[in-house]
């Protein structure tokens, strides 16, 4: 349900129920359709109250909510910053393509808007000695170290999300072919290699941590809370916060620092963007290609480092 969307004009309703729903059909995550409908919902009540309904959008009314959210804003009188009028927009204007793919629209009249995004910034890689350190000391004495161990080492091994890895069950793990199968955003499924160390450290705890855990034969998720329950996102922050200070390195790193790592350090080692990409899970290449701009600024470093007139 949009915040409001009770008040709205009909005709605003009715359109945000299709374009909800084709979101949905589309395999788009709820948290990013709650987030869009938000957006969208927002200027349907902006526009609802100059009288207009969704058919009757122009490019001079969208001029005017974007000179509103960047001037007077949503709230209080407080300006929006540049990058978070782009997203709005971007939200509106799949809403409005949508309209064009049901024939309700000729054109889209967000396609003019164009809004200046600041860049996106690189993402944070540890280094192969830090994730040595990470790694390598983390102890293995009780069936929680032993668990730790064998989530991060996977974490790192195949590229996961911090959600992919709570998602995992007994049945994705496949030790004679050395793969793992994941379930990534949108429900789309990939199968992702696992290193040696991955593997020794799962076998580990397949064999006598998680049974230690487990509470329910029932349970089929692979990694275990203390009570035997699936484990959350927050969870898994939080145990590597734990394993960070453990080792003596820094602690703002999260469990998406280690799927950039595999990324970069897969780039570093020759891999090709294309084969990143898919391990990854990426549904666009241009979303892999950021890691190009890490290796880029990778070199540029070792260029002036080195070269003697750069």
């Amino acid at each position: 349900m949009i915040p409001g969307e009770q008040e709205l004009d009909p005709a605003w309703r009715e359109a945000l129920t299709a374009f909800d729903r084709r979101l949905a059909a589309r395999g788009m995550a709820e948290k990013t359709r709650r987030a869009y409908g938000g957006d969208v919902g927002a200027f349907a009540a902006w526009a609802g109250a100059a009288g207009k309904g969704p058919a009757e959008v122009d490019y001079k009314l969208l001029r005017r909510y974007a000179a509103h959210l960047a001037g007077a804003g949503e709230r209080g009188g407080r300006a929006l910053s540049p990058p978070t009028v782009a997203r709005k927009f971007a939200a509106i204007r799949t809403f409005f393509g949508q309209m064009v793919e049901r024939g309700e629209l000729e054109q889209n009249p967000a396609d003019l808007i164009t809004h200046q995004r600041r860049r996106a910034p690189l993402p944070k890689a540890m280094r192969t000695d830090e994730l040595d350190q990470l790694l390598d000391r983390l102890p293995v004495r009780t069936p929680l170290e032993a668990r730790d161990r064998a989530m991060l080492e996977l974490t790192y091994s195949c590229g996961l999300r911090c959600e992919e890895v709570v998602n995992l069950d007994l049945g994705d793990l496949d030790f004679d072919a050395e793969e793992l199968t994941v379930l990534g955003k949108g429900s789309k499924t990939r199968v992702v290699p696992v290193g040696e160390p991955a593997q020794r450290a799962l076998e580990r705890y397949l064999s006598s941590a998680r049974p230690a855990l487990a509470q329910q034969p029932s349970e089929r998720a692979l990694f275990l809370s203390r009570r035997g329950r699936r484990l959350s996102p927050s969870d898994v922050r939080r145990r590597l916060r734990t394993w960070l200070r453990h080792a003596g390195l820094a602690s703002g790193a999260s469990p998406h620092a280690l799927r950039h790592s595999f990324a970069t350090h897969l780039l570093e080692g020759g891999a090709d963007l294309r084969a990143i990409q898919e391990l990854l899970g990426h549904a666009s290449l241009s979303t892999t290609q950021i890691y190009t701009r890490v290796e880029s600024a990778r070199l540029r470093r070792q260029y002036s480092r080195s070269h003697p007139r750069a």
